[in-house]
């Protein structure tokens, strides 16, 4: 039968055993000094493990090529296609027929609109393709008309909540 062997005096006895002596050890770490990594490698590695981690996601994303889904009648003249919905807040497309007009509101939260085609007014503003606007939540804004027509998205509360305000 064998005796156990007792702790070295450099281990305090929790755990097992080191496999070196401290000296080996510390001699060991002093030795091997780690190769520089190549910036260039470094960053090839980084992109590869980024690409694949955003190809695994890819399913959770949304996207709505322009011919998918339905333009629903919102109004006379103006047609919606929703976008997407979540927690009350919803993205979408207006698209107004020249003439159409919307009548003045107010929105239950802040409202952002971009001018993707044609013009939009709202009261004497007048919006053309690239222009922003953001309604502010609870703050009534004149009606919205598009004389020649337009095309709009819109970051923002359901169009019908924010008509019957």
């Amino acid at each position: 039968m064998k005796t156990p062997k007792p702790p070295s005096p450099a281990h305090d006895g929790s755990g097992p055993e080191p496999v070196l002596e401290a000296e080996v050890q510390a001699w060991l770490d002093q030795a091997v000094t780690p190769e520089p990594v190549d910036a260039a490698a470094q960053a090839r590695v980084k992109q590869q493990l980024l690409r694949r981690i955003a190809a695994e996601s890819t399913s959770r994303h949304v996207t709505v090529a322009a011919p998918d889904g339905p333009w629903q009648p919102l109004a006379p003249g103006v047609t919606m296609k929703l976008l997407h919905h979540e927690s009350g807040t919803m993205s979408y497309l207006l698209r107004l027929s020249p003439g159409a007009s919307l009548p003045a509101h107010r929105h239950p939260q802040d409202e952002e609109c971009l001018v993707l085609e044609g013009e939009m007014h709202i009261g004497d503003i007048v919006i053309g393709p690239g222009g922003y606007h953001l309604g502010r939540r609870g703050v009534l804004h004149d009606r919205l008309s598009s004389p020649g027509g337009a095309l709009i998205f819109l970051r923002g509360a359901a169009p019908e909540a924010a008509l019957l305000l």
